[in-house]
């Protein structure tokens, strides 16, 4: 007698899963006819306290123990790579694991632009700590929405630009962009209220370069009668023989920040209290960190190594407690979808000890980057001038321990 695959019962175990958590929600589900399959199921469109929204996603749904990869799940992406990444509306990946029943997603529209077409992944990668159930279906939704929302009026100009440059505009940020001669690109961004602007250069591969009105003029011309920025430069702060700008460049640049700072005067904004920012209380300016990278990576992997070498479960305890961390910022969420499904950087990862590793250099480093993730919820830099192990400090996932762990023979 026939007997129904399980794959198939499991595939639609996902389906109905999926369909009866969203319109639990009241959001409107349709699916998609089986009969055409160009890698989507359904179509959501969100709610919105209970009135239809212009809001619409497509999405794609696996079930199953196959779609596991390395330490998340991976959906192929097979020839759907053009209508995934190019479609006027975004699509998503659910993925239904039986052993735990937990839903997880990944936005497989954001992750195939972000990697971009000339180093296309063959799997869109999906975290585990990506759940979607009652408790966080209000934050999907809102990123999902969010999300459709870049390509309608300003904010699709913000997105061409992010999606340019690698970077994430907020919608209220300022943002300008510009041309010159050689046909590179220019972003000027600066947040409401700040002093301090970012540059975006495509001749300098997108590295973001903190500078101020003062640090590109001071070599080129005069300062402002009425400008009353610090004295003295800010060692982090980029000059204009830096960035190698040109005269044009500096004066586009600083028709910026002019333009910027009407806007944040302008009457019609907000008075916002001040905190007591050095402005204002007449402080000296508290010192900043400049460190180079290869010195902090550097250490911080030493620090890793260390107590590794006296813990060796501690990836393996860091990553459970990792996956039962409810705050995770989203973009790290997605970060890790892509790092967890490389089995090949996980295993470099599980592997990590002073036997296999003695320098940054010994890593990929999408596996010392899943490392951090995983060990390390903040790493702050302080002063200069204080020591290294003062100027560099870690806020482990795991707190370190108050006694002496004695080291495994």
């Amino acid at each position: 007698m026939p007997k129904i695959p399980k794959g198939r019962r499991v595939g639609q175990a996902a389906v109905n899963a999926l369909r009866t958590l969203l319109e639990e929600h009241d959001h409107i589900v349709q699916e998609i006819s089986g009969q055409n399959d160009f890698g989507e199921d359904f179509y959501v469109t969100f709610t919105d306290d209970g009135d239809v929204t212009s809001d619409t996603i497509k999405v794609q749904v696996k079930g199953g123990d196959s779609w596991r990869r390395g330490n998340g799940y991976a959906v192929p992406v097979d020839r759907h790579r053009d209508t995934w990444s190019e479609g006027n509306i975004p699509v998503y990946c659910v993925v239904y694991d039986p052993s735990n029943k937990n839903l997880c997603w990944a936005n497989a529209t954001q992750q195939l632009r972000r990697f971009g077409s000339f180093n296309a992944p063959r799997f869109i990668g999906i975290s585990p700590n990506a759940v979607l159930d009652d408790t966080t279906m209000d934050s999907f939704v809102a990123q999902a929405r969010r999300y459709v929302g870049r390509y309608r009026g300003r904010q699709a100009v913000l997105t061409h630009l992010g999606e340019m440059s690698g970077t994430e505009f907020d919608p209220a940020d300022h943002v300008l962009h510009f041309v010159n001669g050689d046909d590179d690109d220019l972003i000027f961004w600066k947040r409401p209220g700040d002093a301090v602007a970012t540059l975006l250069l495509s001749a300098q591969e997108w590295e973001p370069a903190w500078v101020t009105l003062e640090s590109l003029m001071r070599s080129e011309l005069s300062m402002p009668e009425d400008w009353k920025g610090p004295g003295t430069l800010d060692p982090d702060l980029w000059t204009a023989e830096d960035l190698g700008l040109s005269r044009s460049e500096i004066m586009w640049a600083a028709a910026c920040f002019a333009s910027t700072r009407q806007a944040d005067e302008s009457p019609g904004d907000e008075i916002v209290e001040c905190e007591g920012c050095p402005s204002c209380t007449g402080e000296e300016p508290k010192e900043h960190g400049r460190i180079e990278a290869d010195v902090i990576h550097a250490y911080v992997l030493a620090r890793i190594l260390d107590r590794i070498d006296t813990e060796p479960d501690l990836v393996l305890r860091s990553v459970h407690a990792m996956r039962t961390e409810s705050s995770l910022e989203p973009d790290i969420v997605a970060e890790l979808g892509s790092l967890e499904t490389d089995p090949r950087v996980v295993r470099q990862v599980n592997r990590l000890s002073r036997a296999t590793v003695e320098t940054v250099d010994d890593l990929e480093p999408e596996a010392y980057r899943l490392a951090i993730l995983y060990l390390i919820h903040r790493i702050y830099v302080g002063g200069p001038s204080l020591p290294l192990d003062e100027q560099v400090r870690i806020v482990w996932r795991i707190p370190e321990p108050t006694t002496p762990v004695s080291r495994p023979r």
